[in-house]
C-alpha cells in the first residue's frame, strides 16, 4: 500500500493503533505490546487481546508492521519504514493538536 493511502485510512489514529505503533520501537509480541502499553499509560490504556491481534493483523495487510519473528507460538512484530513514516506524521499532528490545546484551554475556564 502506498504512503497516500495509509495517511489518509490511519489519520487520525485511534489510541490503539496509536500506542500499539508507539510499542513497535523495539519489536514485539502480542502480550509484550499488551504490557508495555498499559505501563506507559499507568493503566488507563488496558487492551485486549483480541483489540490487538485485530489491529496487528490489519497493520500487517496493509504493510505498516512486519514479522520480526516466529518463536515458541508468539509472534514478534516490529514497525516497517511505512510505518515510521506513518508515526512520524501522526507525531507531529499530535504536536500540533497538543500546541492549540495548551494555547486555547483558558478560554474554557
Amino acid at each position: 500500500m502506498d504512503i497516500e493511502k495509509v495517511l489518509k485510512k490511519y489519520i487520525p489514529m485511534s489510541e490503539t493503533a496509536f500506542y500499539i505503533l508507539l510499542s513497535l520501537t523495539k519489536p514485539r509480541h502480542g502480550y509484550g505490546i499488551v504490557k508495555h502499553v498499559e505501563e506507559i499509560t499507568n493503566s488507563r490504556l488496558r487492551l485486549g487481546s483480541g483489540t490487538v491481534y485485530g489491529t496487528l493483523t490489519k497493520m500487517q495487510k496493509d504493510g505498516i508492521i512486519t514479522v520480526y519473528a516466529d518463536e515458541d507460538r508468539k509472534t514478534v512484530y516490529e514497525i516497517t519504514s511505512l510505518g515510521n513514516t506513518l508515526m512520524k506524521t501522526e507525531i507531529q499532528r499530535l504536536k500540533e493538536l497538543h500546541s492549540n490545546a495548551l494555547k486555547y484551554e483558558g478560554e474554557f475556564e
